[in-house]
């Protein structure tokens, strides 16, 4: 049976975010998932997921004071190739680096750096936080069945700013182009949180769960 893992390394309440993935899951007949911070349990899982809430430089600590948990990480998804997601932070970790209080080395996983959300208009707030409306740059599995005008729920004050305009799959507009989805290869990562997204949410975790690349 197949095994998603959401890696728990305290860096976020991981009850809605099981409970989304379990559902869909249940729903598509893509196995079972897991919450776990233990190396063992990514290094056998057929998918991950990183979670991340907080700032940048805080969850790449977290992550860190975990022995092997990176490590099992970056073995599957670089070398084994096992579909990954990151949500949030989690997917603001792949970047080369973050900018966030100060600068920060990421997975350089896919090009390009974290930086503050800078709207054009000053009386926009920041962080960015509630929906807004997805707009897809690049077709990608994940993405099947979400068009441009669905909604995602973002809470952030940072956002990804790719070195490669094909490795962003969709954006939104908030005073100027927040980065919403990265993807390349195996990897995925959304800066919204999709188990607190509603429908559209629900239908990219269920893509991903069924993604094989």
């Amino acid at each position: 049976m197949s095994l998603t893992v959401l890696v728990d390394y305290d860096s976020g309440n991981l009850h809605s975010a099981e409970k989304a993935f379990q559902r869909m899951a249940a729903e598509t007949g893509a196995g079972s998932v897991r919450v776990s911070s233990r190396p063992e349990d990514v290094a056998r899982a057929d998918r991950i997921v990183l979670p991340g809430d907080g700032a940048f430089p805080s969850c790449r600590a977290a992550l860190n004071r975990y022995t092997g948990l990176f490590d099992a990480i970056e073995e599957a998804v670089t070398a084994r190739a096992r579909p990954f997601l990151g949500i949030c932070i989690g997917m603001q970790m792949m970047a080369t680096r973050g900018l966030e209080h100060s600068e920060t080395a990421g997975f350089d996983w896919i090009g390009g750096e974290v930086v503050r959300v800078t709207p054009s208009n000053p009386a926009m707030k920041v962080p960015h936080m509630g929906w807004n409306d997805l707009i897809v740059d690049q077709p990608h599995p994940v993405l099947d069945g979400i068009e441009s005008g669905q909604h995602a729920y973002f809470v952030h004050s940072y956002h990804f700013r790719v070195a490669d305009p094909s490795h962003r799959l969709a954006h939104c507009d908030y005073g100027g182009d927040i980065t919403a989805i990265v993807g390349r290869d195996n990897m995925v990562g959304t800066q919204f949180h999709p188990e607190k997204s509603q429908a559209t949410g629900l239908r990219l975790i269920a893509n991903f769960l069924n993604w094989r690349p």
